[in-house]
């Protein structure tokens, strides 16, 4: 009995298969290549496919298909799902690193947090685009409306992620409320009571001293709806 049972441990065993040897590294290059695209602006994409758990013994598989996983993201260092269509039935990760090459700004000299980037502070040189998490700013116009939340140091590249967008409103502005109603509109003065950009709510404390919340618009003005 315990040779039988060897016998069918062995018999068992004998087939599995290393999951390296069942990763079809150009089809996941390729799925990974369509699931990019077209990249715009980009000089080069480099795509390199890794190896699967070396631990893992899988049961042969005629034919295995490569999808995304929900919320993965092809960018850098990733995950494409491998799963088994024909054969047997399993899915495995298989480690995939995406490096996407092409134009950006690198800082000339430090760039101190919440002051404007002048253009003589910037040079445009190739970078790696995906050592950023958001992308890197790759033209001037990308830099128009926003300010470092931190000081960004001399030669490093400019990550969309360094950048907020300045406020149309800063605290502590005098600033014009346009309040708007059915058929009716007023205007009085204000302080503002905190700094937002165009678009998000900020606080005012008008003349008479009453606190109004409105939308902050270019130009120092903030939109009250009643």
């Amino acid at each position: 009995m315990q040779r039988r049972l060897l016998t069918l441990f062995w018999i068992c065993a004998s087939t599995l298969v290393p999951a390296l040897a069942q990763v079809p590294t150009d089809a996941v290059r390729q799925f990974v290549q369509n699931e990019l695209g077209p990249i715009e602006g980009a000089s080069r994409i480099d795509i390199r496919v890794g190896e699967s758990d070396s631990r893992l013994s899988l049961a042969p598989c005629e034919r295995a298909e490569p999808f995304l996983r929900s919320g993965a993201r092809l960018w850098g260092r990733s995950f494409v799902g491998l799963r088994c269509v024909a054969g047997a039935q399993w899915v495995i990760s298989v480690p995939v690193t995406v490096r996407v090459f092409g134009p950006g700004l690198v800082a000339t000299r430090a760039l101190p947090a919440g002051q404007p980037i002048e253009q003589a502070a910037v040079r445009s040189e190739q970078v790696e685009w995906t050592r950023e998490p958001q992308g890197v700013a790759s033209d001037l116009s990308q830099l128009q409306g926003r300010l470092p939340a931190r000081t960004i140091e001399p030669g490093q590249v400019i990550g969309l992620a360094l950048l907020r967008e300045s406020p149309a409103v800063a605290q502590g502005d005098p600033v014009k409320v346009v309040g708007l109603g059915q058929g009716f509109s007023i205007e009085t003065d204000a302080i503002a009571l905190a700094s937002a950009p165009a678009g998000q709510p900020v606080r005012v404390r008008t003349e008479s001293g009453k606190i109004l919340t409105g939308t902050a618009r270019a130009g120092r003005m903030v939109e009250v709806l009643f």
